[in-house]
């Protein structure tokens, strides 16, 4: 794979010219997608910032016109050209100025489309991304690929392309009017282009690594700040304040090194335009003043070349502030288009196989798997969990149980072998028909900003208030429900903030039970309760787990009870399988373990 494919590379800064040029042919690439469907609001667009340009150029000659043909004109008693060329200026200055705000309205909406597609493919498409790339790219990246990054872009298509577009027209048709007023003048002109492409060029090579750090940089703030903020109370708990304050304090120092390098450059780029615009104004006015003396040049064109060679030089200055906001939007946008084209790992069939009447009949055939490090986590992996079987998976940190959940629930697909389900491996059902089928509670037991009824409701959004009752009621969450201030509309805040650790557990019990899936996973689901928790959630699971496939989780051996068969794994293999009774009456580890949790409670 590329190293600069999908969000590979993204914290480099010592990418090759052909990595470069990549990285931006995807990002125009995507430019282009977003632009295409408003291609006739475009067109209008350029229509009108043409007609309102030539317009605002048309005002020096006019001017001069007045000046050399009307004032004379005045002497004989006829002030019909000064009223023609004053009414013309007049008329050309109020039509540019109505043109220049309809195209203000029309840049807005284009600006707003633009952002509006932006923000819902990066929403949608970081949704349908696989769990490895989640647990690798943090979300402190994510948050700042959506407001960080794309505020860069509103503010290019807002401010910045509108200079742009009006700033390359206006000096164009500056350019041209005065090489039509005076070809002498414009030879001036062009000998600054020398100077000027020169200077431009050392600003957009020097620039374009300036620009990608200060949005590295920036990133790796917010990814510092929202990481430390998630994980206050571990912050506090373990006095990291001082640790985390020294090094979000480091990522603030080169964020402001990054950014007063693009201000030197600046500093240098932004006079040298201002010498060589007035440099060439005083060539211009010492050359047409001395033609003027000689009767060469009209006086009225004197005035109007020196106009518009001092307005060829006044867009520059806006088109090096675009450059600035381009640059910036251009890394945003890098960045961005590589979040859009990272693929998920987990694709979705092509053509699905219906899953009909599913008896939770699960098979590992042959797995093997390794995350992205490349370190083998399942070598040659056989299991068969017949429908209806409650599985207690026990293991050291790092056996592998938590990894055969994960491919069991498909975050994640097998490098080599299959999981199937009835018979049917994972990677040809629907996602639909999949998660209606396996369900995983987690030890999190993660709830929404919403109603207590809503949370419920999530894996089965067209129920019923009754039937959300009754999934509560089954594994005992009704009283507590009902006792909270609105009972089930009862708001209970971001992650469950108005429930205990407990409460929000049995929540995620009435989730699963409504959902009804035909196999269950619990990922130490009762490994953060407390002893009278553990025992109001143990009831609700005996519930939960009747009459369908169970896979548990656990370190606590008092969950693993409940099951009809225990697997002791280790380095990603079966050592001990049995019913907890057999394996407890034997010499092996699981033996040891539950001795071990029994002196406990001596």
């Amino acid at each position: 794979m590329s190293t600069t494919t999908g969000v590979s590379g993204e914290e480099r800064e010592d990418l090759t010219r052909a990595e470069n040029q990549a990285v931006r042919a995807r990002s125009r690439k995507l430019l282009i997608e977003l632009l295409t469907p408003l291609r006739r609001r475009l067109a209008l667009t350029l229509g009108v910032v043409i007609v309102s340009t030539a317009l605002q150029v048309a005002g020096p000659a006019l001017v001069a016109v007045g000046i050399d043909r009307g004032v004379p004109a005045l002497g004989g008693g006829d002030p019909l050209p000064l009223l023609l060329a004053g009414g013309g200026f007049l008329a050309a200055t109020v039509l540019g100025a109505v043109l220049i705000g309809w195209y203000r309205v029309l840049q807005a909406r284009i600006s707003q489309a633009v952002l509006y597609e932006l923000r819902r493919r990066v929403f949608r498409h970081t949704q349908r991304l696989s769990l490895d790339f989640h647990e690798s790219y943090t979300s402190g990246r994510i948050i700042s690929r959506q407001t960080s990054d794309l505020d860069s872009i509103r503010e290019l298509l807002d401010e910045g392309l509108g200079n742009l577009v009006s700033g390359v027209f206006y000096t164009a048709f500056t350019a041209l009017a005065l090489v039509l007023l005076d070809p002498i003048s414009g030879l001036a002109l062009a000998a600054a282009m020398l100077p000027l492409f020169v200077l431009v060029r050392w600003f957009q090579v020097r620039s374009q690594r300036a620009f990608r750090s200060t949005r590295t940089t920036s990133a790796r703030m917010i990814v510092q700040f929202v990481e430390t903020m998630t994980g206050i109370r571990a912050v506090q708990a373990f006095r990291k304040e001082r640790a985390n304050a020294d090094r979000f304090g480091g990522l603030v120092e080169d964020n402001r090194r990054s950014n007063a390098s693009v201000f030197r450059l600046f500093g240098t780029f932004d006079p040298g335009l201002v010498l060589i615009g007035n440099l060439t104004v005083a060539a211009v006015l010492l050359v047409g003043g001395i033609r003027v003396a000689e009767g060469g040049l009209a006086i009225g064109v004197l005035l109007a070349v020196l106009l518009y060679v001092r307005r060829f030089f006044d867009p520059l200055e806006e088109l090096a502030m675009f450059y600035n906001g381009y640059q910036s939007a251009s890394a945003a946008l890098e960045k961005i288009s590589g979040v859009l084209e990272e693929a998920p790992s987990v694709v979705d069939p092509a053509e699905p196989v219906p899953l009909r009447s599913p008896r939770g009949h699960v098979r590992f055939e042959g797995v093997e798997f390794a995350y992205r490090s490349g370190r083998v986590v399942l070598p040659r992996f056989d299991l068969e969990l017949p429908a209806g079987q409650t599985v207690a998976l026990v293991g050291a940190t790092g056996a592998g149980k938590s990894t055969l959940a994960k491919l069991l629930s498909r975050f994640y697909d097998p490098t080599q072998g299959a999981v199937t389900l009835d018979g049917v491996d994972l990677r040809a059902l629907s996602p639909a028909d999949l998660r209606r089928a396996i369900v995983m509670v987690t030890q999190e037991a993660y709830l929404f900003s919403g109603s207590v009824a809503d949370n419920i409701a999530l894996g089965k959004p067209e129920a019923t208030r009754a039937e959300i009752v009754a999934a509560a009621t089954a594994v005992g969450a009704d009283e507590f429900i009902r006792s909270l201030p609105h009972g089930y509309d009862t708001d209970v805040n971001k992650r469950g903030g108005r429930v205990s650790a407990g409460q929000r557990q049995l929540l995620s019990f009435a989730r699963a039970f409504l959902a009804d899936p035909v196999v269950l996973l619990l990922d130490e689901a009762t490994a953060s309760l407390d002893i009278p928790s553990e025992r109001a959630v143990q009831d609700a699971l005996q519930t939960l787990l009747s009459d369908r496939t169970a896979v548990i989780i656990a370190h606590r051996l008092s969950t693993v009870a409940i099951a009809d068969r225990v697997l002791v794994m280790e380095a990603g293999r079966i050592v001990e399988d049995g019913t907890p009774a057999e394996l407890i009456a034997g010499d092996g580890r699981f033996a040891s373990l539950h001795a071990a949790w029994r002196d406990s409670l001596i």
